[in-house]
């Protein structure tokens, strides 16, 4: 059993040797204990829902493409007030996996071409090896990418956290006098 990197608490492995031309549809969603390990990883009060809607299709000639959605309902703390803040997430999932020993993958980089990287566009492809990839933990990574890195409470400013009026913090006072302003 290897431990290299930790599996995500919504992993679903999907085994892409012989992808259906349609494609392998995907849905996970995630129960209470994995809603609360998505919280902790993510730092969240909690997350009420959590549904990945993805689609597994070949690309190209032994590529894989993973597309879809990841939809969840979260709580966040305020980072002024720190009280709870209900956000909605909606996020496109995309990503191209090629197989390890691809040429595609190596053409860019062995054959001295060029990799025209888009910062719009879709990533370059990952690697996978084996026969598997997992999708889970691909949604997982447009999910926490969805999270509002400064959830603020509606109407809260940053100046709502100096309660003590106008009166400056220490740190700020010296702050000031150190850089002479007055």
């Amino acid at each position: 059993m290897k431990h290299a990197d930790p599996q995500s608490p919504v992993s679903f492995v999907a085994n892409v040797a012989r992808l259906p031309q349609k494609g392998l549809p995907v849905v996970i969603e995630a129960d209470a204990a994995q809603r609360a390990a998505l919280a902790g990883e993510h730092e969240l009060l909690s997350v009420e829902k959590y549904r990945a809607e993805l689609l597994v299709t070949p690309w190209k000639r032994n590529g894989v493409k993973v597309s879809g959605r990841v939809e969840a309902d979260i709580t966040q703390a305020c980072i002024v007030t720190l009280d709870p803040v209900a956000a909605h997430i909606d996020e496109a999932v995309d990503g191209l996996f090629l197989p390890e020993q691809s040429k595609l993958g190596r053409q860019g980089f062995e054959g001295g071409g060029e990799i025209l990287l888009d910062a719009e566009g879709p990533d370059s492809p990952e690697t996978f090896s084996g026969n598997t990839i997992d999708v889970g933990a691909l949604a997982e990574q447009f999910f926490g990418l969805a999270i509002d890195p400064y959830p603020r409470k509606q109407g809260v400013s940053m100046e709502a956290a100096d309660d003590a009026g106008t009166a400056e913090s220490e740190f700020q006072q010296k702050l000031r006098s150190l850089l002479g302003k007055s």
